[in-house]
C-alpha cells in the first residue's frame, strides 16, 4: 500500500498555502481523487500527488534524504516508528550484519529499502542517520518537543560531563545525550516512556558506537538502572504529571530528602537523579518555575540545601524550551560526599531577560567562580548571587532567584537614572520637530470621499484578508519559517514577533508600503509597513495600494479618523471591523503625497509621546526609590525661596 498525504501536508510539500490545495482540486480534474480519510480532512495517494505536482511544475527538485524522509513522514506509521526501522538498517550495515525481525519488515520499509541502501551508500549509515534525524527533530504536527541543542548545551556544561559517564532518565529523542556526546562522556545512558522514541536514541549512540544503552519505561515507577550510579544526571522531565506512582512509591528508598507530595512530581524526578549520582557528580534538571516556591515542596527544598545537595537556580528566558510561554528553571545539584561540611550558599542566577545563546556563556561563568570558591560572595548585581543558605532557611524557603538578588546599588542606580533622564530630554527636545505643521484649510467645496471596498473594484488598492485559522490543519507548530506580523504588533507598532505554523491559511509576504488594519482591536489602527520579510498575520487586513493612484501613508491617515471608526464598526457594537466600508477623500496624487507626509510625522510625532510617556513613569519610579532608599538626596534651596509656579 502506498504511503498517503494530507491537503495540509501537500501544501507543505508544494510550498504553498492550504487555500491553493483546495483550489487545485476543484480547478484541475486531472487532481488525483483522495483514497481515504474523511471528507473533511481527505487524505491522496503520495505517489500520484508528486506525479501530478511534478506534471504541473509545482514540485521542488528534492535530494535523495529529502524524498526519504518524505515517504517516512506521510507513512502510515508514525515518523519515529519509521525513522526507528530506518536506523535498525542502517545500523546492521554498519556492523555487516542483518537486522532484527520485527523493527524492519514493514511493507513501507521494505518498499523504501532500495532508497535506504541508496543513502547509505551515498553518505554512510552514521551521516544518513543524522540527516534523516534532524528532519524529524525540525518542529512539526506528530512530532515530540525535543530539548532544544543550545539548552542541552548549557545543561551539559553545568553538569561537568566531560570525561565521564551520562544518565537522562526522561531521555525523549535523547537531546541531552547528544549533548552530553558532543561535550565528550564516555559512556551514555537513557530511560524513555516511549518505546519508539527510545530505540531512537539508542540508535543514535549506536551508530556513534558510544557504550550505554537506552530503555524503554517508567523511570519512576520501573527503574530500568537500579544500582547504578554516574557521573552526571541530566533531565528534561515530564511537568505537573499527577499520576506518577506516589502512592505505589511512598517507601522508596530514593526519597531520602523527603517523601514527595502528590502534587510535586519533579521533585521525585530531582531525588531519582540523585540516586544515581556518584559522591561528588553533578545532576541538572530543568524545573518549572513554580517549583521554586510552591509551599507543598518547601520541606524537600529545605532538606536539599541544608545538606548540600541544591548548588543552583537559574532562571531562563521565556521559550527556551516546551512548555514555550513560561520561564523555566535549571536546577544544579550535587551528590554530597561522606563526612563534608554542607556548603554555606547556594547560587541563584536570573537570567530570564535575554537570548539563551547570549547568556549561556555568562551563566556558566558564574557557576564556574561559584563552584571555585563555594563560600565566597558572589553577587553581579541583578543577575547572579550567592545566597547564604541560613538566609533561604525561612518559612516559606523561596528559591525564585528574582526574589533573592541584591538591589541595584546606589551607583548604579544613580547612572541608570542619568541615563533615562537624558533620554527622556532627548525625545522631549525632538517634539516640536516632529509635530507636523499644518493650518485650517479654506472654506471650499464639500470634500469628495470613497470606501475602500470601491477603491478596490477600481484597481487603486488590492484588499486581501483577513486571513483566518486553518481549522482543519492537523498541526500547530511552528514551522521555522520567516517572521509573521500579529494583530499586536500592530497596536504596539513593533517588528513582527509571532511565527508562521501549520494553522496559518495563506502564506503573503508583506511589502515596502502595505497597509495593514486589525480586524478586532479597540480603536481602528491602520499601520504602514516600511521592511519587508515578514508574513501577514491573523485576523489583519492588508491594504496593498496601486502606488500611481494612492499614497500609502495618505490612506493610512485616512483610514485612523474617527469617523472611520464608526463607519466600519459592526452595528453590534463589538470591537470588529469592516475596513471595506472605511472611506478615503479623494485627491489628487500630488496633494495625497503632501497629506501623506504629514501623517507619517504625526506618526513618528505619536511614537516619539509614547516613549516618553514611559520613560518618564520610568524616572518617577527611578526617583522616587532612589530617595527613598537614601542612594539619591534632594537639592537643598535656599531658605526662604520657593520654586517658580
Amino acid at each position: 500500500m502506498n504511503p498517503t498525504i494530507t491537503a495540509a501536508e501537500i501544501a507543505r510539500l508544494a510550498g504553498v498555502g492550504r487555500a491553493a490545495v483546495s483550489n487545485w482540486r476543484k480547478r484541475h480534474p486531472d487532481f488525483p481523487t483522495p483514497v481515504g480519510g474523511t471528507s473533511a480532512s481527505p487524505e491522496f495517494d503520495l505517489t500520484e500527488v508528486e506525479q501530478w505536482l511534478r506534471r504541473q511544475g509545482k514540485l521542488p527538485e528534492l535530494s535523495r534524504v529529502d524524498r526519504l524522509w518524505r515517504h517516512l513522514a506521510t507513512a502510515g506509521e508514525t515518523p519515529s516508528t519509521g525513522l526507528a526501522a530506518v536506523g535498525a538498517l542502517l545500523l546492521a550495515r554498519q556492523r555487516g550484519g542483518r537486522p532484527r525481525r520485527g523493527h524492519t519488515d514493514t511493507p513501507v520499509i521494505a518498499d523504501l529499502r532500495p532508497e535506504i541502501e541508496a543513502l547509505a551508500d551515498e553518505l554512510g549509515p552514521q551521516v544518513a542517520f543524522d540527516e534523516l534525524w534532524q528532519r524529524f527533530s525540525a518542529p512539526g504536527p506528530g512530532r515530540p518537543w525535543a530539548t532544544p541543542d543550545e539548552l542541552a548545551d548549557l545543561m551539559v556544561g553545568l553538569s561537568g560531563v566531560g570525561g565521564g559517564s551520562v544518565l537522562d532518565p526522561a531521555a525523549g529523542s535523547g537531546a541531552t545525550l547528544r549533548a552530553a556526546v558532543r561535550a565528550g562522556c564516555v559512556a551514555a545512558y537513557g530511560q524513555e516512556l516511549d518505546d519508539d522514541l527510545a530505540r531512537l536514541a539508542g540508535l543514535w549512540l549506536a551508530l556513534r558506537e558510544v557504550p550505554g544503552e537506552v530503555c524503554p519505561g517508567d523511570s519512576l515507577r520501573a527503574d530500568a538502572f537500579v544500582g547504578r550510579t554516574v557521573d552526571a544526571v541530566i533531565c528534561h522531565p515530564p511537568f505537573g504529571v499527577t499520576n506518577w506512582g506516589n502512592e505505589e512509591l511512598g517507601y522508596d528508598p530514593r526519597w531520602e530528602f523527603g517523601v514527595p507530595p502528590r502534587t510535586e512530581p519533579e521533585l521525585a524526578w530531582v531525588q531519582h537523579a540523585l540516586a544515581h549520582l556518584r559522591p561528588g557528580g553533578h545532576a541538572v534538571i530543568l524545573m518549572p518555575p513554580a517549583a521554586a516556591g510552591r509551599r507543598a515542596g518547601r520541606r524537600i527544598r529545605a532538606e536539599l540545601l541544608r545538606r548540600g545537595a541544591l548548588r543552583a537556580v537559574i532562571a531562563l528566558p521565556s521559550g527556551v524550551a516546551a512548555p514555550h510561554g513560561v520561564p523555566l528553571h535549571l536546577w544544579v545539584l550535587r551528590r554530597p560526599t561522606a563526612d563534608a561540611p554542607a556548603p554555606a550558599r547556594a547560587l541563584l542566577v536570573d537570567a530570564a531577560e535575554g537570548d539563551l545563546p547570549e547568556l549561556s556563556a555568562r551563566v556558566l561563568a558564574a557557576w564556574r567562580t561559584f563552584t571555585a570558591a563555594p563560600d565566597a560572595e558572589v553577587e553581579e548585581t541583578g543577575f547572579a548571587r550567592a545566597v547564604p543558605v541560613i538566609e533561604l532557611l525561612d518559612e516559606e524557603v523561596d528559591l525564585t532567584p528574582a526574589r533573592r538578588q541584591p538591589a541595584v546599588g546606589g551607583e548604579q542606580s544613580g547612572e541608570h537614572l542619568v541615563r533615562t533622564r537624558e533620554r527622556l530630554a532627548a525625545i522631549v527636545g525632538d517634539l516640536p520637530a516632529l509635530m507636523p505643521q499644518v493650518t485650517p484649510a479654506p472654506d471650499g467645496a464639500t470634500p469628495l470621499f470613497v470606501t475602500v471596498a470601491e477603491l478596490a473594484r477600481s484597481g487603486a488598492l488590492q484588499l486581501i484578508g483577513p486571513i483566518r485559522a486553518n481549522s482543519s490543519s492537523e498541526g500547530g507548530g511552528s514551522t521555522g519559517g520567516p517572521p509573521m506580523l500579529t494583530v499586536q504588533d500592530v497596536l504596539a507598532g513593533v517588528d513582527a514577533s509571532g511565527q508562521a505554523d501549520d494553522r496559518l491559511g495563506q502564506e503573503i509576504p508583506l511589502a515596502v508600503g502595505d497597509v495593514v488594519v486589525p480586524m478586532i482591536a479597540r480603536t481602528l489602527t491602520p499601520r504602514v509597513i516600511i521592511a519587508e520579510g515578514a508574513l501577514l498575520g491573523r485576523n489583519l487586513y492588508l491594504l496593498r495600494p496601486n502606488p500611481a493612484a494612492l499614497d500609502p501613508w495618505f490612506l493610512a491617515g485616512q483610514l485612523r479618523t474617527s469617523a472611520n471608526e464608526k463607519q466600519a464598526s459592526s452595528l453590534s457594537g463589538t470591537l470588529r471591523f469592516d475596513i471595506r466600508r472605511a472611506q478615503v477623500r479623494r485627491l489628487p496624487l500630488d496633494e495625497q503625497r503632501a497629506h501623506g507626509e504629514a501623517f507619517r510625522r504625526l506618526d513618528a510625532f505619536e511614537s516619539a509621546i509614547r516613549q516618553a510617556a514611559s520613560l518618564g513613569a520610568e524616572l518617577v519610579q527611578l526617583t522616587a526609590d532612589g530617595l527613598a532608599r537614601g542612594s539619591l538626596q534632594a537639592e537643598q534651596r535656599p531658605s526662604g525661596k520657593r520654586p517658580s509656579r
